[in-house]
């Protein structure tokens, strides 16, 4: 069975109380137990893991090396500007796919520019939550190729 982490950064723990004219009404655990459901489908099993603290957030990138088939990344501000989580995604060599739950192109233009996405295998953004189901369904195709 394939193992997926999702990692969730800074201030998605706020999902539903901040701005939810952008981020939309659902909590973070709302998002998680419908990703759960959806990788029960998929026959694919998900750990979740979340945390506002950069160091924190690319030690468990390292830790998914040998633990994890892929990840699913929403690094929130750390998208922008973090060069510690890009070089922790292309240390561990763990496809990668980045979502965002707004559109970051269509945002401040300080968030139109991941620097991170050159290490992942893809982004999707601007879907809100189904963002998460897009991510998730790209990253077990890309797995599939793969085996």
């Amino acid at each position: 069975m394939k193992r997926i982490i999702v990692i969730n950064g800074p201030n998605l723990n706020m999902l539903g109380v901040r701005e939810p004219g952008i981020y939309g009404t659902l909590s973070l655990k709302d998002i998680e137990d419908k990703i759960r459901r959806q990788a029960e489908e998929l026959g694919v099993s998900i750990a979740f893991y979340q945390s506002n603290h950069e160091g924190d957030i690319i030690d468990r990138i390292h830790a998914a090396m040998g633990e994890a088939d892929g990840i699913m990344l929403n690094a929130g501000a750390f998208t922008h500007y973090s060069y510690a989580i890009r070089d922790a995604i292309n240390a561990v060599k763990v496809p990668t796919v980045e979502v965002h739950l707004s559109n970051i192109h269509a945002r401040e233009a300080f968030r139109h520019h991941s620097v991170l996405a050159a290490e992942t295998i893809g982004q999707i953004a601007g879907f809100g939550e189904v963002s998460y189901e897009l991510g998730l369904l790209a990253l077990v195709r890309h797995l599939d190729k793969q085996t």
